[in-house]
């Protein structure tokens, strides 16, 4: 019986049938690499048979755990082999042996014997390999898919190389022949890592340049701009210009209408006791309602409308006082008024918020001062209309 034959063939099917294909390094491909290297140390190292042979049927086996438990699989193989030796009636003493051979292939365990050297030494043989970077990145790729442990390439060869650092090979053979290939590809590992740094280097300049570039073309975009500034300025000027003008109409009517009242008061409302100027009454009274309606309502166009002249430290916090407008703060201490446009101007959007509202409640003042205009002219035509045919008529009436 080719006990060594049908423990290949054994760990080959549960690999092939059970083992998921995340497991890139820790498969058959690694199982069989273990084996080989173990052939070459065992005859190296002047093993006898039996020991060769539970050295080879450990290494078949080491790994077969990973099909059960990936975080005990030493145990796991441990525990298989023991089943499979006893069915092909190996002695416990001998199965003992392999599984502590299989317990030896834990990543941190020292070696305590010749034995557990070899199958720690052949586990580790890749370290030497001119392969290494290929099945370096097989395993990094089953941390990720498996544990999801992701290393960026700069993460990893460090991590590597400081693997490298602490690893150790124990047998004469391995020391001789595999150190120094061990040693090649860490310095490999040390010239990527400069590599990968520099990249990184200059990979972070860039982002800092792209970053530092943005910045300035936010700063630029969020700098207050001649137009925008132009814009406020022109606009504002356009609403104080309006105001003046609609102040000015109100004035006009109000002076026109002040002097049709004295003269009816002076002249014609004293010969209205006289019976024959009895016939003036009407269009004197329609006269004079219409001015005295023209004055009402040239008052109300140019009536100040002033608010409450405080505001609440709240109130600034939350953006909601126009600092702009005097009605807001002429109660307020000089100190609150200060703080509060200090804090407006530190932030931009607050600032540009308070102008346009600004703007916007003066062109609500405006358009109520040109509707009252428009309704005091067109009471003040009406009026004059309305005296003129009154008058009329009434001279008629008394000529008929």
């Amino acid at each position: 019986m080719d006990i060594l034959k049908i423990s290949e063939d054994y760990v080959k099917n549960l690999f092939k049938d059970r083992l998921s294909s995340a497991y890139t390094y820790h498969n058959m491909d690694h199982t069989i690499q273990v084996v080989d290297h173990i052939k070459i140390l065992a005859k190296a190292e002047n093993i006898n048979p039996e020991d060769t042979e539970n050295l080879l049927l450990a290494g078949w086996f080491h790994d077969l755990g990973y099909i059960t438990d990936c975080n005990n699989h030493e145990a796991e193989g441990k525990k298989t082999i023991e089943d499979f030796l006893k069915k092909h009636d190996f002695q416990d003493e001998r199965i003992s042996k392999i599984g502590q051979l299989i317990l030896a292939t834990e990543k941190f365990y020292t070696p305590k014997n010749q034995l557990e050297e070899i199958i720690k030494d052949a586990d580790m043989a890749h370290l030497a390999s001119d392969n290494y970077f290929k099945i370096s990145e097989d395993l990094r790729n089953e941390l990720k898919e498996v544990h999801q442990q992701k290393f960026s390439k700069l993460k990893w060869a460090e991590l590597n190389l400081g693997f490298f650092a602490k690893h150790q090979f124990y047998t004469k053979f391995a020391k001789e022949k595999w150190q120094a290939e061990k040693e090649k590809n860490a310095e490999k590992i040390e010239a990527h890592i400069k590599k990968l740094r520099d990249e990184k280097k200059q990979k972070d300049n860039q982002e800092n340049d792209k970053v530092l570039l943005n910045k300035k073309k936010l700063e630029k975009l969020e700098s207050p701009e001649r137009g925008i500034e132009t814009m406020f300025r022109v606009t504002l000027n356009n609403h104080t210009k309006l105001s003046q003008i609609a102040d000015s109409k109100a004035n006009i009517l109000l002076s026109v209408n002040a002097i049709i009242i004295s003269v009816a008061l002076s002249t014609l409302i004293p010969k209205l006791d006289g019976p024959s100027n009895s016939h003036l009454i009407i269009p004197t009274f329609i006269m004079i309602m219409s001015s005295v309606a023209c004055i009402i309502l040239a008052i109300m166009s140019t009536r100040p409308k002033v608010s409450s002249g405080t505001f609440t430290r709240k109130e600034i916090e939350d953006k909601k006082v126009n600092l702009l407008f005097f009605g807001n703060f002429y109660k307020m201490p000089l100190e609150e008024y200060l703080w509060a446009m200090k804090e407006m101007m530190t932030d931009r959007q607050y600032l540009y918020d308070t102008m346009i509202k600004d703007l916007y409640y003066l062109g609500i003042v405006l358009n109520r001062k040109y509707k009252l205009l428009r309704l005091t002219y067109t009471v003040f035509t009406i009026g004059i209309i309305a005296s003129v045919v009154a008058f009329v008529v009434a001279f008629r009436n008394v000529t008929v």
